[in-house]
């Protein structure tokens, strides 16, 4: 059978997947390819360090020419991490010849105009299904499979870290800290979890289907975000006796002409699909006009589950599939944004607030009353009896109807400089 070269650079995790696929199933992968991939040479950055694969003597090397200057290497596997030097070995495989499959989704939320317009320049072509949700192929669901809608929403849950996290809160009852050192030794999270908590990874994958989805052109970092590095277990509890769930949400949705945008924890009713994502596990929910609902669900990280989606990549790569899509859908390129922004403090919705407060008559006056005069209503309240060594202080937990996520913030802001409320006041976005 006929065979083509292929590289792999970076040989971590996600990279010994790779290698694990096309050495152990080249069968499986020539029979989708109609030829055998072949490992020609893999380079990574340190050749003495064990690596969790069996690679045949001469393929690994910390020598990057090695690939560039092979002309019968067709396909290279990038699994760099992080934005440098990601980017500059990116622009030196696709000057060198090279079609590139990535799982970066830092480096494409970052630098996808420039690294696409490169890659166009010079007949190039850049897969990338493994940058968003791992295993499950939402990246060719949108572009291709779905090119006959026009995606009308897409919410999703794209970070394994924070969900597994959650999972923890709402099932062991475990608090944050506690959540997160589990997640970690389990290799859920990294030693440094900064960007998966606070909403930064989450923000990028969003930016990335966005830009599919609806052609947004919105950086990133401008998505307005709020990680779970804060959350209580106190929210979880009242959460689950209101009905619900928390998790932590993408949401992309056209509104008239705008397409509103964001990431936050979210209260999500129990019983409905996103509600019901557990532990490590990716789920994203796309609306299209034609289509209706679809619900993708699977691993979103982890050696295999992302190691499958680099191997479609490539296949796609070696038959010829992805050039022609990427010239198609000019992704990245220069031409206008289809859709602008909403202005986040417009987009609209119902949410839940706590407080801690004195308890004492006519506190729940003074705070209907701020609430009140920024025409938002009350759909319900919870308020317990106060706990021992709780110093006066109860509980409060309003529901609101419909408002805005501008009239809330406001709201929070007058609330916390009253004398009966305490500071630590939560707000979080309801949906279902």
């Amino acid at each position: 059978m006929e065979k083509t070269k292929v590289g792999i650079v970076g040989l971590g995790t996600v990279g010994s997947g790779v290698a694990k696929l096309l050495l152990d199933h080249g069968d499986r992968t020539a029979r989708h390819a109609g030829r055998t991939l072949w490992v020609e040479q893999v380079v990574v950055q340190d050749v003495k360090k064990p690596r969790d694969c069996t690679l045949p003597k001469g393929v690994v090397s910390d020598d990057l020419r090695r690939i560039m200057d092979d002309p019968e290497i067709k396909a290279v596997a990038h699994l760099v991490g992080g934005l440098e030097p990601a980017r500059t070995i990116m622009l030196k495989l696709l000057e060198s010849g090279k079609d590139v499959a990535t799982a970066n989704k830092a480096l494409l939320a970052e630098h996808g105009p420039e690294l696409f317009d490169r890659a166009r320049e010079l007949g190039r072509s850049i897969a990338f299904e493994a940058s968003v949700a791992g295993g499950i192929p939402i990246i060719a669901n949108i572009s291709q499979c779905l090119s006959a809608n026009q995606v009308e929403s897409l919410t999703g849950i794209l970070n394994g870290t924070c969900n597994y996290i959650l999972t923890q809160m709402d099932e062991q009852g475990a608090d944050y800290a506690e959540a997160l050192a589990e997640a970690q030794k389990l290799g859920f999270a990294e030693a440094d979890p900064t960007m998966d908590v606070d909403g930064s990874d989450t923000a990028q994958k969003l930016a990335i289907l966005a830009h599919l989805a609806f052609g947004s052109r919105v950086k990133w970092s401008d998505i307005p975000r709020r990680g779970i590095d804060t959350l209580e277990v106190e929210d979880i509890t009242y959460a689950r006796e209101l009905g619900y769930r928390i998790k932590l949400l993408a949401v992309a949705q056209l509104v008239g002409d705008a397409l509103e945008m964001h990431v936050s924890p979210t209260l999500v009713k129990s019983g409905t699909p996103l509600a019901e994502v557990r532990g490590a596990f990716n789920a994203v929910s796309v609306v299209g006009d034609a289509v209706g609902p679809l619900f993708f669900h699977g691993l979103g990280a982890g050696q295999m589950p992302t190691a499958s989606a680099v191997v479609a990549d490539l296949i796609d790569i070696v038959v010829g599939r992805t050039a022609i899509t990427f010239r198609t859908l000019e992704l990245w390129s220069k031409r206008e944004a289809r859709v602008a922004p909403l202005d986040f403090s417009d987009s609209t919705g119902r949410y839940y607030l706590r407080f801690h407060v004195e308890d004492r008559p006519g506190v729940m006056a003074e705070i209907t009353g701020v609430l009140g005069r920024l025409g938002i209503s009350i759909a319900s309240v919870i308020q317990h009896e106060s706990k021992r060594g709780a110093a006066g202080l109860v509980p409060l937990v309003i529901i609101t109807h419909q408002t805005t996520e501008g009239a809330t913030r406001k709201a929070m802001a007058e609330l916390e400089r009253l004398a009966c409320v305490r500071p630590g006041a939560v707000r979080m976005g309801i949906r279902g």
